[in-house]
C-alpha cells in the first residue's frame, strides 16, 4: 500500500507540474552540520546572520521536524529562451538574474506544493506534511542531492542531468515512511568553467563558496556600501548573477521553462540604467510588484544601479548619477559619487 502511495504521490508532483519528483530521508544529509559549520566559521556567510542563529536546525533535517519520515523533493524549472550573457555586452543596460525577471518564484512554488502536500492527506489521512521553499532553514541542495534530483556542482549549487542549471527547489516533509530514492553522484568530472567565469572570484575551491564576494549576494543580501574593489568587478549586474549557472554544459539539456510566470518580462531583459536611476520609492515599489526584487527595496537597488553606471564606461550616464550625488540614502550618494568619479 506504501508503494503504491509513493508512486501515485511521485505521478502527482509531476502532474501538477513539477519537472522532477523524488524522495529520501531527513536523516540523508550527515555531512551538512559539518560543511556549514566550517562555512559559518570561516565567516563566509558575510552579514547573513540568520545562518548562524539557525545552523542547528539547517544543517540537521531530523531537529527541524523530528516526527518527520520522508522528504519529496521537487524541482520546478524556471530555464531561459536567450542566453542570459548576452546582457553583460550592452553597458548602459542592467544585468538581472533569470529567475527574478518575472513572477517571485516563492509565490508560485509554494502554492504548487501546498497542492501535492494536500492530495497526499487526502489519500493518507493521519499523516502530517509541512512545505518548504526557500524560507526556513531547510538544507535543500543537500537534500536534492540525496533525493537523487541533482548533485551540488563546484559552484555549490544543484546541477541535474535533465535540467541542466535552471531550477528551484522545493520540499514536503511527511511523517510519512517512503520508501527513498538512491542519491546523485557528482558529475562534474574536470571541468570548472563555473569556477573560473566568476568575476569576484568568490569561489576559494572547488565546491567552496566566500558569499562576501559573490555578487548575487552582494546585491541582494549586503546591506551598506559595497567595498570599491568588488563595486569594479560588479559590471552591469544589478540583482543577482548567472555567469556560474549559465557556462554549465549539462544546461545542453536544459529547456524553457513551461510556467509563463517565469517567462522574462519584457521591461526586465535589459532595462536602461538610466531609467531604473530615476525611481523613486514609489515608482520601484509599483514597476518590482510581484517580483523577488522588491524585497531588497529601492535604495538598495539604486545602488546596484549606480555601480553598474560607474562601470558602464558610458559618458552620457554622467549626470544621471550627479542627480544622486545627494540622494537622501547615504549608501545611494555614496554611489553615485563612485560612480561619477568612474565616469570621469
Amino acid at each position: 500500500m506504501t508503494e503504491f502511495l509513493r508512486d501515485r504521490l511521485l505521478a502527482q508532483a509531476r502532474g501538477e507540474g513539477f519537472s522532477a519528483a523524488r524522495l529520501c530521508l531527513p536523516g540523508d544529509v550527515p555531512e551538512v552540520p559539518g560543511r556549514l559549520a566550517a562555512f559559518l566559521q570561516a565567516g563566509r556567510h558575510g552579514q547573513m546572520r540568520w545562518l548562524e542563529e539557525r545552523s542547528q536546525w539547517r544543517g540537521d533535517p531530523t531537529a527541524l521536524w523530528p516526527e518527520a519520515r520522508s522528504v519529496l523533493m521537487l524541482a520546478e524549472n524556471y530555464g531561459p529562451d536567450s542566453d542570459p550573457l548576452a546582457v553583460l555586452a550592452q553597458r548602459d543596460r542592467a544585468a538581472i538574474s533569470v529567475y527574478a525577471q518575472n513572477r517571485d518564484y516563492h509565490d508560485v512554488v509554494k502554492k504548487r506544493l501546498k497542492r501535492v502536500a494536500r492530495w497526499l492527506v487526502s489519500e493518507a489521512p493521519g499523516c502530517e506534511v509541512k512545505v518548504f521553499v526557500d524560507t526556513a532553514p531547510v538544507p535543500e541542495k543537500a537534500l536534492g542531492q540525496a533525493a537523487g534530483v541533482g548533485w551540488q556542482g563546484k559552484h555549490t549549487n544543484l546541477v541535474s542531468r535533465d535540467l541542466g542549471s535552471w531550477f528551484f527547489l522545493g520540499a514536503i516533509f511527511t511523517t510519512l515512511e517512503l520508501f527513498p530514492d538512491a542519491a546523485e553522484s557528482d558529475h562534474c568530472g574536470g571541468c570548472r568553467r563555473c569556477l573560473d567565469v566568476c568575476p569576484t572570484d568568490a569561489f576559494p575551491a572547488p565546491y567552496q563558496l566566500d558569499a562576501r564576494r559573490c555578487i548575487s549576494y552582494l546585491t541582494i543580501e549586503h546591506k551598506g556600501p559595497v567595498d570599491e574593489e568588488l563595486r569594479a568587478r560588479m559590471g552591469n549586474r544589478i540583482y543577482g548573477c548567472d555567469d556560474c549557472l549559465a557556462v554549465c554544459p549539462w544546461n545542453k539539456f536544459a529547456r524553457r521553462a513551461s510556467e509563463v510566470k517565469y517567462h522574462a518580462r519584457d521591461d526586465l531583459r535589459a532595462p536602461s540604467l538610466a531609467e531604473l536611476a530615476a525611481l523613486d520609492d514609489a515608482g520601484f515599489r509599483a514597476r518590482f510588484s510581484g517580483s523577488p526584487i522588491k524585497r531588497i527595496g529601492r535604495d538598495r537597488f539604486v545602488r546596484n544601479v549606480l555601480y553598474a553606471i560607474g562601470n558602464s564606461a558610458v559618458p552620457s550616464l554622467l549626470p544621471v548619477a550627479q542627480g544622486l550625488t545627494e540622494d537622501a540614502d547615504a549608501t545611494v550618494a555614496d554611489a553615485a559619487r563612485w560612480a561619477v568619479a568612474r565616469l570621469r
